[in-house]
């Protein structure tokens, strides 16, 4: 095959993965807001104490399926990505007036947060931009290999509502996508966090990871951005964004350090999730993967097709 032909078959295949993903998401749809998950324009934010993130939709879109909501809008500087390459990402946040937003409030230590994942859920990156006094963010990025990713920012503009936006980058390449198994057991670097509870749509879900090296439990857990652990779950399909917090923080009084993380979500519509968490030990953040499918009851497996509707 000579060398436009092979550019060409790339170029469908790509448009197919793109498209497949959409299709997907067209086929979950939107649904309305609620408390405890991150996606939305017109929020409010719950008490940090409380362990749900409060951010409630009026548009009826999941969080980060838009790459412009409310008047904001994410435009990279480019969309395409070297693989094995780590090189500036840059992008800015427009606002109504059509101009780059320059001041944005301290949510979780960070002004930006900044998630970068492959379509199929591989390659899981959450990183925080530094931003420039134009209003350009700009952050170290290497994806390690091709595909179609998805950049999430999740973001809070100084006196406006909390959002996140999407946007689709590529990674040109020979691209392979990769499928999970539903799983409740991650090992990373020796380390070995299990995940309980029950993802229960409609209702708040208690989930506690715990965390154990070498059989035994972690219990001095480092603060990473003001919590013992951070958790984004990305609906399968459309990658509908979810960022919950978890219960209590360092320092309250009553939350200790591991082994155990307790985080209250609220999952919008019946279907699998990819669940990433963040936690910090011996001075280095890690990430565990999990893949949970959600349940109608407590312990009992959804049917299918039920409580899909337009949720976030």
């Amino acid at each position: 095959m000579n060398t436009a032909a092979k550019l060409s078959a790339y170029g469908v295949a790509l448009a197919l993965v793109a498209g497949g993903g959409w299709a997907a998401g067209t086929a979950v749809g939107p649904f309305p807001g609620k408390a405890g998950v991150r996606g939305g324009e017109d929020t409010a934010h719950g008490d940090a104490h409380s362990g749900t993130v409060a951010e409630a939709a009026n548009t009826g879109q999941p969080g980060g399926l838009a790459s412009s909501r409310g008047g904001y809008t994410l435009t990279p500087t480019s969309t395409t990505l070297t693989p094995g390459t780590n090189a500036p990402f840059t992008f800015r946040i427009t606002g109504p007036d059509g101009a780059p937003v320059t001041a944005f409030d301290v949510e979780h230590e960070k002004r930006m947060h900044l998630v970068v994942v492959r379509r199929d859920t591989a390659g899981f990156r959450h990183i925080h931009p530094e931003l420039g006094a134009d209003g350009t963010w700009t952050v170290p990025l290497a994806v390690p290999e091709a595909g179609s990713y998805r950049a999430f920012a999740d973001f809070k503009p100084a006196g406006a509502a909390a959002t996140t936006l999407g946007v689709d980058l590529v990674a040109p390449g020979d691209f392979r996508p990769v499928t999970y198994q539903p799983s409740r057991v991650a090992t990373v670097d020796g380390y070995r966090v299990r995940l309980d509870g029950d993802l229960v749509p409609g209702r708040s879900s208690r989930l506690t990871a715990t965390v154990t090296k070498d059989g035994r439990d972690v219990t001095d857990l480092q603060p990473y951005l003001g919590a013992y652990g951070h958790l984004v779950a990305l609906r399968g399909g459309d990658l509908a964004y979810l960022h919950v917090h978890p219960d209590g923080e360092p320092g309250d009084g009553r939350t200790p350090a591991g082994p155990g993380v307790t985080f209250f979500a609220e999952v919008p519509s019946n279907g699998t999730y990819r669940l990433f968490l963040d936690f910090q030990h011996a001075g280095q953040v890690r990430t565990a993967e999990f893949t949970v499918a959600t349940t109608s009851v407590a312990g009992a497996p959804a049917a299918a097709g039920e409580g899909m509707g337009h949720e976030h």
